[in-house]
């Protein structure tokens, strides 16, 4: 435009210089590659809906994926910890829990298109961060899949007094879990959901029933106890264990009706975790006292855990159908995101959906295999994952979200500092959990890998 008000003919039009046509090709890359608002786009009239996930689903769907085996492990932590320390962690990483995952809920309302820990890693790190985050996601889901194959074996030898080799029953889980691993969208397991939240609570309540009806109680409890950082932050990663739901909210999000209401679905699983870990933590260890079992079930006495096994055996499978499926739909959506194939029910959707289901349960069966140890793997999965995907990971989000503006009022500062604070806390745990972890898995040489032996 001339200063006259006269545009220039168009011949008149400086050409682009070569720097301004490359900037022009990466903005024109970069619109190309950008993520859709959300992973499934527009559902109208589509043949697969994904996003009907009820605010009240995604809650239950919680609780099944992150009460299932967790609960299991923490009356064993007060052998470790003692009575005290036990409760003020259960409670406090609880309340820590609450906050980072609605930490995790407005970081996505941040960014809506936002399907899975990948999508975040590139927004905080670039493409290195999509492959780190999506490489813990998804081996995060494996490792969890393994703990339940391992689970499964110590039932079936439990109930049937080791009735054949464990590696039989743990190629039974591996059958039975894969097949109910079939369905595609989230709303299809919410029965498996439901029934793995009823299964858990009842063998929860039949194991502290016959605890108190064995033993006198109060008899061999440590209000606190000496111990040592190895000993102490093995208990402490059983904690976090039950705390690790959170690596399943972005998926769970992006598959509800309203994602506005995940602080609903967020606030029921809290709240339920919290009353019920102290509950049971608290009864099963006035009971049993030091040297309960982990899994608790087994110490509920010879005929009353295999009651509560055999009552436990829908959330052993379904939980690990659960978490497996978050795993699954992160290389789903990964491989065909934008190309409309998730939609559809054709041989190859659904071909894909079932190969990335068998390749993800063998490997998960080998580390079940290979770590038998119940509370060995879960100490491992706490360290490496739930570490950084519950606590330290979220801390970064809000940092993130709110660059800039840190020191910007007194609100802002102290948020900044708790913020900075629970990323601290992630990093400690990774680091501590994996020393503490490592050298249970060295010294525990009464399980042997891939083994015939009795695991329970």
């Amino acid at each position: 435009m001339r200063l006259d008000g006269v545009a220039p003919p168009p011949d008149a039009v400086e050409p682009k210089s070569q720097r301004e046509k490359d900037e022009d090709l990466e903005d024109l890359k970069a619109i190309d590659n950008a993520p859709e608002v959300d992973a499934f786009g527009d559902e109208a009239n589509a043949e697969v809906k994904y996003k009907t996930l009820k605010w009240w689903q995604c809650g239950m769907f919680m609780i099944a994926e992150s009460v299932s085996l967790g609960v299991l492990s923490l009356p064993a932590t007060m052998t470790a910890l003692g009575l005290v320390p036990s409760l003020i962690l259960i409670i406090g990483l609880g309340i820590l829990a609450l906050y980072t995952g609605y930490v995790i809920g407005q970081f996505r309302e941040r960014h809506p298109y936002i399907h899975n820990l990948a999508d975040a890693g590139e927004i905080l790190m670039g493409t290195f961060g999509r492959e780190l985050f999506g490489l813990g996601q998804i081996l995060f889901s494996i490792f969890i899949m393994g703990s339940h194959i391992v689970t499964f074996t110590v039932m079936m030898n439990t109930i049937t007094d080791h009735g054949t080799c464990s590696i039989v029953f743990s190629i039974v889980a591996f059958v039975i879990c894969l097949v109910l691993s079939l369905p595609r969208t989230i709303k299809n397991l919410t029965y498996i959901s439901t029934a793995s939240f009823l299964s858990i609570f009842s063998a929860v309540m039949i194991t502290m029933i016959g605890v108190g009806v064995q033993y006198k109680g109060g008899q061999n409890i440590s209000i606190t106890t000496e111990t040592n950082l190895y000993t102490a932050f093995s208990g402490v990663t059983q904690i976090m264990f039950a705390y690790c739901a959170h690596v399943a909210f972005f998926g769970l999000i992006a598959e509800m009706e309203e994602p506005k209401d995940f602080p609903k679905a967020l606030c029921l699983l809290q709240g339920f975790e919290i009353s019920l870990y102290v509950t049971a933590a608290i009864v099963i260890y006035y009971y049993v006292g030091n040297g309960v079992d982990s899994p608790a079930l087994g110490s509920a006495g010879p005929v009353l855990k295999k009651v509560a096994y055999g009552m436990a055996i829908p959330t052993i499978i379904g939980a690990g159908v659960v978490n497996g499926h978050v795993g699954l739909k992160y290389i789903y959506v990964r491989i065909f995101r934008k190309s409309g194939r998730m939609h559809k029910n054709d041989w190859v959707s659904v071909g894909s959906w079932i190969a990335i289901g068998v390749t993800c349960w063998v490997i998960a069966w080998i580390i079940g295999e290979g770590i038998p140890s119940f509370s060995n793997l879960v100490s491992l999965i706490s360290s490496l994952f739930a570490s950084w995907f519950s606590f330290g990971l979220p801390g970064a989000y809000w940092l993130h979200m709110n660059y800039g503006q840190w020191w910007s009022s007194p609100r802002k500062c102290a948020l900044t500092i708790i913020n900075m604070l629970i990323f601290a806390i992630g990093g400690a745990m990774c680091g501590l959990g994996l020393y503490a972890s490592g050298k249970a898995i060295h010294d525990d040489s009464s399980r042997a890998s891939f083994s015939c032996a009795n695991n329970a």
